[in-house]
């Protein structure tokens, strides 16, 4: 039945509304404590930014924004995808089409150079840029797409976790917590990371890494901010 309704582009834009009103609801009606608590003047400065967080706890990213930011996002070709897309543009959040490719095979299929080409004319035209951190279809292991992004535009890494303590935690590759109203939360920038347009491999590896190790810190202290330092979801 999924499969058959998923081709009827009416039930896609009817979902994807209402994701975004439901998701709307729920970030308005959370107690978030950000740190740090001057974020904004920090990375106001730097803007446009490239901001980053784990597959899974994307769905309030659309909020971390403030409403005379400009942002994208990328939102894999998929068909199940458009109901995000559609939610994120509700949302006031442009789309950018693609996903990462662990082969040569994929990279057409799923525009995969044309969304990184997209990604930095989006930073040139001082438009912010968000995307996941996670190789594809493995959770929490950071890959290098973010990395080429930050190297090819100039623009720095801002590593982003989100968490509240009230959730459901899907039974699916990426944990996906699908959040609650009336939250106690969590949202935790890290410091950015910088990558100099000639790295070689070994200084690409090393962001890599600073990308994978800060979000699993701001993760942990948006967990702990949440009130939920175990880091275990749940539905609570």
């Amino acid at each position: 039945m999924w499969r058959t309704l998923r081709k009827s582009e009416l039930f896609r834009r009817s979902l994807g509304y209402t994701l975004a009103g439901y998701l709307w609801s729920v970030a308005r009606s959370a107690r978030f404590e950000v740190e740090p608590a001057n974020i904004y003047e920090i990375a106001e400065a730097e803007m446009p930014i490239i901001l980053t967080f784990w597959h899974g706890q994307h769905f309030l990213a659309p909020f971390i924004m403030q409403t005379h930011h400009r942002a994208k996002v990328l939102i894999s070709r998929h068909a199940d995808a458009d109901i995000n897309a559609i939610a994120a543009e509700a949302l006031g959040v442009g789309t950018i089409r693609g996903s990462g490719a662990t082969n040569a095979r994929d990279f057409h299929r799923k525009n995969a150079i044309g969304a990184m080409r997209e990604m930095i004319d989006a930073l040139a035209q001082g438009i912010n840029v968000a995307l996941t951190a996670d190789v594809p279809k493995i959770a929490r292991v950071a890959g290098r797409g973010v990395i080429a992004l930050a190297r090819y535009s100039g623009r720095p890494i801002y590593p982003i976790a989100i968490a509240t303590n009230r959730r459901i935690v899907a039974k699916s590759w990426d944990r996906a917590s699908i959040d609650l109203p009336f939250a106690r939360g969590g949202a935790v920038a890290a410091e950015p990371i910088r990558v100099a347009p000639d790295a070689g491999d070994a200084e690409i590896e090393a962001a890599r890494g600073l990308v994978q190790e800060r979000l699993d810190a701001a993760t942990a202290r948006a967990e702990k901010l949440a009130g939920r330092a175990s880091g275990k979801g749940g539905h609570d």
